[in-house]
């Protein structure tokens, strides 16, 4: 039986670079038992699953996510060009060319605007003057999710309207507060979790950051569940730990995938969406 059953349920997706493969398998486990949420959030990397997701809301579309991810490469996703170089020596305020993100998402998503998800889709990204939270909830969708992707110095802000927006993880990564704004009172957080087993430091500066961003996530994470648990009943699926992965990899994508599918699944079976509680691998640990 699936408890949260005729509940207004949240999914949302946080950020995590190359690690938004562990969402997959935790989808894949969530789809299986049962739950289908009444809108979905995302933020970043989440925002990519979650567009897709939303549209396809079942096993069907979670396996045709994993075949995406299966082909993904870093050079889809951050190509390196000589803007890229430009950018390094700071002629110019981004390392990355955003058109390798967006070719992929005009590939793989199968519509073009929020209006045609099967359910409810928000994007999160943030206001790159005044620091603010933005939801995007309608038009265009790749544009809305290239701005919840673009990390400051990685990829440019992206313009919608008149503002200039960023990375969802600078204000708001895990937006608990967006989902209850919309209604929901139960709400299940998809974490990346962080790399949490590294031996050494990245070895350069995009992973490096990319690295930087799971940590804040992982700490708002776990400050947004006390801020806010007494408002919703919010629930978190455990990310993978230990994780010795950098989230600027993305060979590793099907064993992510098969990780966390594996966990999500044990997780369900001994109650995990009854309980609300903060999954040890979130707070700063070692191995």
């Amino acid at each position: 039986m699936n408890p949260l059953a005729d509940q207004p349920t949240a999914l949302i997706l946080a950020g995590g670079g190359s690690f938004g493969a562990i969402q997959v398998g935790m989808l894949r486990a969530l789809v299986a038992y049962g739950v289908v949420p009444d809108l979905v959030i995302g933020s970043s990397v989440g925002a990519i699953n979650g567009a897709y997701f939303a549209c396809a809301p079942n096993a069907g579309g979670v396996a045709r996510l994993e075949a995406i991810w299966g082909g993904l490469r870093r050079s889809d996703v951050f190509p390196l060009a000589w803007r890229g170089v430009l950018g390094l020596l700071g002629q110019r305020n981004f390392a990355v060319d955003p058109a390798g993100l967006r070719s992929v998402l005009e590939q793989c998503l199968p519509y073009s605007t929020f209006e045609q998800t099967s359910i409810p889709l928000h994007v999160v990204a943030t206001d790159l003057l005044q620091g603010v939270t933005v939801r995007l909830s309608s038009g265009p969708v790749v544009d809305a999710v290239l701005a919840s992707c673009a990390i400051p110095a990685v990829f440019p802000p992206v313009r919608i309207g008149k503002q200039y927006l960023i990375d969802g993880a600078i204000a708001s990564n895990t937006p608990i507060s967006v989902a209850i704004e919309l209604g929901a009172r139960r709400i299940i957080v998809l974490p990346t979790g962080f790399a949490c087993a590294l031996e050494s430091p990245p070895r350069n500066a995009i992973a490096s950051a990319l690295h930087a961003v799971t940590l804040l996530i992982a700490h708002q994470l776990v400050m947004e569940i006390a801020l806010y648990r007494q408002q919703a009943e919010i629930i978190t699926v455990p990310p993978l730990c230990p994780l010795a992965a950098s989230p600027y990899d993305f060979s590793r994508a099907a064993e992510l995938i098969e990780r966390a599918a594996d966990q999500t699944r044990r997780w369900l079976e001994h109650g995990g969406l009854t309980r609300q509680r903060v999954p040890p691998a979130l707070v700063a640990h070692g191995h």
